[in-house]
Formats: structure tokens, sequence, C-alpha cells
């Protein structure tokens, strides 16, 4: 079973969230999804481009068969290097660095993975660019961060191989989340098959 990169930011970030989408095909857009989305379309709507020496490509197919991973990168930036091009992946994010969470990173490091396999090289760095900050973030792909993203792309697989999604865990980031209506954060693991339940019982 292949792992979607987006999964693996969504289980970074909260491993209910990724089930909810990836598992129950829930999504509720908001202004922020939305947001988000029109970023990645206007990155991808550049095409493949020269600029400043440097080749451009958008919206490219990405596949890693050691991992299982498949997605597509918003931009990949191949630069000039001794024997040929060097890749370096470049990820459009809406908001800005979210403090104590690798989400943006473990998906940004999944997408070089992707293209060390298909292109027999080694990328050492990467970019996230926020676009309410309006720069990039420097990402280095060090030992530790590569460990996370196997760790991560391994417990997504096994996730949804299982099909199990996880129980609702509350936590401050829970209000911004587009799935908070579907996710039931404030309700606890009994209550929340209770409050699915009555709904059942009441549209029978």
């Amino acid at each position: 079973m292949d792992v979607m990169l987006s999964a693996l930011q969504h289980y970074a970030f909260c491993p209910r969230q990724c089930a909810l989408i990836h598992l129950e095909q829930v999504w509720e857009e908001n202004g922020a999804t939305a947001l988000g989305r029109l970023m990645h379309e206007t990155a991808h709507e550049g095409g493949s481009r020269m600029r400043d020496g440097v080749k451009v490509v958008t919206d490219l197919e990405l596949r890693c068969a050691r991992l299982g991973l498949h997605g597509r990168a918003d931009v990949v930036e191949f630069r000039r290097a001794p024997g040929g091009w060097a890749p370096y992946p470049v990820e459009y994010k809406k908001g800005r660095p979210r403090a104590g969470s690798d989400a943006d990173e473990v998906q940004l490091c999944g997408q070089a993975l992707c293209l060390e396999e298909m292109l027999g090289t080694a990328i050492p760095e990467g970019a996230l660019f926020y676009g309410e900050a309006r720069r990039r973030h420097v990402v280095s792909f060090d030992a530790g961060l590569r460990a996370r993203t196997e760790e991560v792309a391994r417990a997504v697989r096994a996730m949804l191989e299982a099909g199990i999604t996880p129980p609702p865990v509350e936590r401050p980031v829970c209000d911004a989340c587009s799935l908070n209506g579907s996710c039931l954060p404030g309700l606890p693991a009994g209550r929340a098959s209770a409050y699915v339940r009555r709904l059942c019982e009441e549209g029978a």
C-alpha cells in the first residue's frame, strides 16, 4: 500500500486528522484550507522554466519504492552542480512555521527521499516557503529528520492497513483545524461514540 506524501504531514501533525482524511475520506474546507489550496495552484501554474540560472520544475510527480511513498512536489529547483544539476525541493505553505511541530519538515523530507531514489543523488537540504511570512525556511535533511520521516511513513502505512481511526485528543491547535466538527476533539472517546450512535438513531 502506497502512502501519499501529504499523509506524512497530516500524521506528524495529528494521527487522527490523517485517518479522517486518508481512511474515512473526510474533508471540510475553511478559509485557511482554501488559501492553502490557492497557494499550491499558483505554484503549479508557473510551469517549468529557467530563472536566474536555475531550472524550476513545478507539480513534479514523485515516488519512492523503498518506502512506498508517492505524491507531487510543488516546486523542485535544479541548481548547477559539478557533473550536472542538483535538485532542491521547495514546498509551499500558507501560514508560518508551527512552533513545536515538525510536520512540514517531515513532508518535505519525504519529497527529498523520493527524489534521491528517483535521481540517484544525495539531497542535503530543501526549503519551506510560508505565504504569511513571505520567506523561505531552509530545512536540513539530517539523520534525525530522515529517521523521523521513515518512522512516520511506517506508522501511516500501519494505520491505513489496520483501518482504525485513532480516538480524539484535544489540543490547542484543534480550534483552527478544518476537521474540528468531524473530529469532535472535545468529547472523550466514549461520549464521542455515544454521540455518533445517537445521530445514527435519529437519522434512522
